[in-house]
């Protein structure tokens, strides 16, 4: 009698059994085998952390719950994907392998290159579905973009199927701790919870509670934890589905009155439409991957001088770089593994305009910090950032004038560099004002650059090169290439790519 294959359901960045369309489709088929892959080379990247396991282990736990409670258990395997799958072969024979598409680093698309190498000689069938509106292969059309992912995440979501026939497997069943992966504890002291419980609460309180004043809260630091969604790091990691969230919120909007209901109507469309950029950024590393490493326009390549300066970039990274208001910025981050979008692009500014560090370096050690670390997002907005796009306006934020416009009192300051807690009033945001008794009094450093000036000289540099030639037309062609088109006609539309797209959330 025929016996149809097994199934294995490879769960990568998808922790999720809602809206999981590979697993829908395997179900239908025959047995599944749900697999998990711990890659100890992965974690061992300079953009991967302890607190991105501590999240993603801790929803692959979640992940396991879930399964189990379903009658099946979680296949894990620690070590190479190509190993996971030639230990599969060997035990349970040929099968069929299911996934989402990834948009991930370096590293995760050369590892699916190699695995789609791997199945084409052994005969497996591999089919990746697309997990959100990032569209892979030669089907990619610029000009209908938005309409495509309008209505992707018009369908219906997928639910998960009644019943399932579990296959298992002889092999580990348990995932290994931070430590046996060699990642040590890197100063996070506020976790988010990793659970899809955990994600659907975030969501349900920022549509209905939280998330009231989110276009006007979400710029400070005091207030954006907060007003805004939290869900980066659920959605990273997939815990819930981004067309969860965008019909969520669409059902949501779907109801209020815009004439009473003004400031819900108005951050319900903000909220949308930084959805809809979370896309259009990792469609950019989607359709060019080298963009990692290499700036969009090449005639910026190696503008500014690499590997960074280490004495600069661990004091920025620290928080010690004598400007307070983005010294208190860096350490929440480092406390809490997410920090609002401005600060982010304070932080990116400074290193890149300022410092002039290049934007690989401070990229990573930015990465390692965010829990919520999203290649396709980070690493274009790194080079926005930084003014390397050619297409974007360059865009330089003073730390000082962050810090009066966005904690006028100090009080974010206060609480996040304790060293200036006793200096009264606005001088809390320029110590360097003080007389120089007061400063040699503070256990805190001078300023590591003076803005005015390093940012002056940076910006001179970076338009120098733009009106080259070459670089225009590098920069024409980047356009074409990833540059934004008119969105088609919803109710809400996104903002301007230049404008304050809080895309990080």
């Amino acid at each position: 009698m025929f016996q149809p294959r097994p199934q294995i359901i490879w769960f990568k960045r998808d922790l999720r059994l809602h809206d999981h369309a590979p697993l829908a489709a395997a179900a239908a088929r025959g047995a599944v085998l749900p697999l998990l892959i711990v890659e100890p080379a992965y974690w061992r990247l300079a953009d991967t952390s302890y607190r991105q396991y501590q999240f993603w282990s801790g929803a692959a736990a979640d992940l396991d719950g879930q399964i189990s409670g379903r009658g099946g258990k979680l296949y894990i395997h620690t070590g190479t994907v190509i190993e996971a799958l030639d230990r599969l072969r060997a035990t349970i024979g040929p099968f069929d392998l299911w996934s989402h598409e990834e948009t991930g680093n370096d590293f995760t698309h050369r590892r699916d290159r190699a695995v789609k190498r791997w199945c084409r000689n052994h005969a497996i069938n591999w089919t990746e579905f697309p997990q959100f509106g990032v569209i892979r292969g030669p089907s990619l059309n610029r000009d209908k973009w938005s309409k495509t992912w309008d209505k992707f995440m018009s369908r219906p979501q997928i639910q998960p199927p009644v019943t399932v026939t579990w296959r298992q497997a002889a092999g580990a069943t348990r995932l290994p701790q931070a430590a046996e992966l060699g990642l040590r504890p890197d100063g996070i002291l506020h976790p988010q919870p990793p659970s899809r419980a955990a994600a659907l609460t975030l969501l349900h309180s920022f549509l209905h509670q939280r998330g009231e004043h989110y276009t006007r809260q979400m710029s400070s630091p005091l207030s954006a934890e907060i007003a805004c969604s939290r869900l980066s790091a659920h959605l990273a990691y997939g815990t819930i589905s981004m067309r969860e969230v965008t019909q969520a919120a669409l059902a949501r909007a779907a109801i209020l009155d815009p004439h009473t209901q003004k400031a819900w109507t108005s951050a319900l469309r903000s909220f949308i439409a930084r959805l809809h950029w979370h896309c259009h950024f990792i469609q950019k590393l989607e359709a060019e991957p080298a963009i990692e490493t290499a700036p969009f326009v090449r005639a910026f390549a190696n503008l500014r001088p690499q590997p960074a300066n280490l004495e600069t970039l661990t004091r920025w990274i620290t928080g010690q770089t004598g400007y307070p208001f983005l010294d208190a910025a860096m350490r929440f981050l480092t406390a809490h593994g997410w920090i609002n979008f401005r600060m982010r692009a304070m932080l990116m500014s400074f290193a890149t305009y300022d410092l002039w560090l290049p934007w690989q370096d401070a990229g990573a050690a930015l990465a390692r910090l965010f829990t919520d670390y999203e290649p396709g997002i980070h690493w274009p907005q790194c080079q926005m950032q930084s003014g390397e796009t050619g297409i974007n306006t360059m865009r330089v934020y003073s730390p000082t004038k962050q810090g009066f416009d966005q904690d006028p009192a100090g009080i974010f300051i206060r609480c996040w560099v304790p060293e200036l807690a006793a200096i009264p009033g606005a001088l809390i945001h320029e110590p360097w004002r003080l007389d120089a008794e007061a400063r040699q009094r503070l256990a805190y450093p001078d300023r590591i650059v003076d803005h005015e000036t390093a940012s002056r000289l940076a910006k001179a540099r970076l338009h120098a090169v733009r009106q080259q030639p070459a670089a225009q037309r590098e920069a024409d062609s980047v356009q074409r290439r990833h540059g934004s088109r008119q969105r088609s006609s919803r109710r809400f539309k996104p903002a301007a790519e230049n404008g304050q797209t809080n895309l990080f959330r």
